[in-house]
């Protein structure tokens, strides 16, 4: 049998999809000077192939079935996967036509087809509706293609899965050396689940909405690493676990095997700062940790609690990051605009935050609600978007008890200005130490602030369209 997996790749703006928003994904349609750059750099560097694709390969092609994989081009064929996302539905839906009309049979898989099969509906021959390779392995077993919405249980031994074959969902794409100050080199890298799954309880957040948490053994881990390393001259490893360092033996554990096999690679990792200490950070350092990202999200630990986020000391978190600014790992601090308890004011104290707080790099998204989390049905009664495709991070989708969309895409923007266009930001990205280097770079911050607040003024007092 022929299989054709489609990750398809959209023509509007930059959209993540796999393993991002627990799989509904985002699109950062540039909205400033400063996303365009942003938009562009994460084209370069954040075009991650799809996991579950490279895992669905390798047990077709274990199978004995042929595998083809495509980022948009028709191709005949018995049957195609798609992976289905949120922001890009519609021309998932388009593309499946098309292979119909061909005489292919079209399922997709992924959490939006999951959670929103109508999004879909007229547009399939059968829906994956849970993590796909329990029902993938039945389809490759069989040769029975499935019609309809069909159940996918959960994998609980994950470490019974074959290695992802990156051979067969990657173009052959050749990943170039990172430089020094952003780690992760240009053409993404290579994901890698160490668990499924997220142990928090945060209301907002998908990732936990699928399946429940499950974790890989450590040989199991470096295996596929050393794997990897047979394949790859120094790969680049993206672990896409929602927490990283959940358990710290584990972490522990995982260094020491990859240094005692003598593994020569890189990676990043997403995680809480609560879950991290400087010996960890330094023997993760040593086993080839150069990048993480984490939430902060808020300021205001009253605001993270009525979202079923735990807040983490501000002490700790200067504690860390410093820590990974001395020792030389990229950190990308992650935060969400809008939160129901959110007024001007706290807003515009978390985005002061984030310039102080001093990552290397910080996302600021809207809060978006998505269905299937407790979120959702919190806040349904106050939608006010009707296109699912705009539920993509970076759109008011709601109505805000305290702030207009207007004022919301106002922070949003003033976000994103604040934290890049800063002479500090340029000093933290050059990793530039010198004591009265950064008193004049304090002093230049404090009158661009002052400019920044002139122009945000202006810019707020005329009216624009909503």
């Amino acid at each position: 049998m022929r299989v054709v997996l489609a990750d398809l790749k959209s023509d509007r703006g930059f959209v993540s999809k796999d393993t991002v928003v627990g799989g509904y994904g985002s699109r950062l349609d540039p909205f400033s000077r400063v996303t365009t750059v942003m938009a562009y750099l994460k084209k370069q560097y954040h075009d991650v192939p799809s996991v579950h694709m490279a895992y669905l390969a390798a047990i077709l092609a274990r199978a004995g079935h042929e595998v083809k994989w495509t980022r948009g081009e028709p191709m005949d064929g018995d049957v195609a996967l798609v992976l289905s996302s949120l922001v890009d539905y519609k021309a998932e839906s388009a593309w499946a036509d098309r292979m119909r009309a061909r005489g292919v049979k079209v399922g997709f898989i992924g959490i939006t087809a999951s959670k929103m099969p109508h999004l879909y509906e007229g547009h399939y021959d059968f829906i994956l509706n849970g993590e796909p390779e329990g029902a993938v392995m039945r389809l490759a077993q069989s040769g029975d293609i499935p019609s309809g919405i069909v159940v996918s249980e959960q994998i609980n031994d994950l470490d019974s899965l074959p290695f992802p074959r990156w051979d067969l969902v990657t173009e052959g794409r050749a990943f170039k050396s990172g430089i020094k100050w952003s780690s992760r080199p240009i053409g993404g890298g290579y994901p890698l689940l160490a668990s499924r799954g997220c142990p928090e309880f945060c209301t907002y957040c998908p990732h936990r909405i699928l399946a429940g948490y499950r974790v890989r053994s450590i040989t199991n881990i470096v295996d596929e690493m050393e794997r990897l390393c047979d394949q790859v001259k120094r790969p680049y490893v993206i672990f896409r676990d929602p927490l990283f360092t959940e358990q710290r033996d584990r972490v522990v554990e995982l260094c020491e095997e990859i240094m005692r096999r003598g593994l020569t690679l890189t990676f990043e990792a997403e995680t809480r700062l609560d879950r991290l200490d400087v010996e960890l950070l330094d023997l993760l350092y040593k086993a080839g940790f150069r990048a993480m990202s984490f939430g902060v999200e808020s300021l205001d630990p009253a605001i993270l609690k009525k979202s079923g986020r735990r807040p983490i000391p501000q002490a700790h978190q200067r504690e860390i990051i410093g820590h990974c600014r001395q020792i030389g790992i990229v950190t990308a601090a992650f935060y969400v605009l809008g939160f129901l308890q959110d007024d001007w004011s706290s807003i515009a104290a978390t985005i002061d935050y984030a310039t102080d707080l001093g990552s290397t790099f910080a996302q600021f998204k809207m809060l978006t609600p998505y269905p299937g989390t407790p979120m959702f049905k919190q806040i349904e009664p106050l939608l006010t978007e009707t296109d699912w495709e705009r539920f993509d991070g970076f759109t008011p989708t709601f109505k805000h008890p305290n702030l207009t969309n207007r004022e919301l895409k106002f922070l949003l923007g003033a976000a994103y200005k604040r934290f890049y266009m800063r002479p500090s930001y340029l000093a933290n990205f050059l990793k530039i130490q010198n004591a009265g280097v950064r008193e004049w770079v304090s002093r230049m911050d404090r009158r661009v602030n002052d400019r920044h607040s002139r122009e945000e003024i202006a810019d707020i007092s005329r009216p624009v369209a909503c």
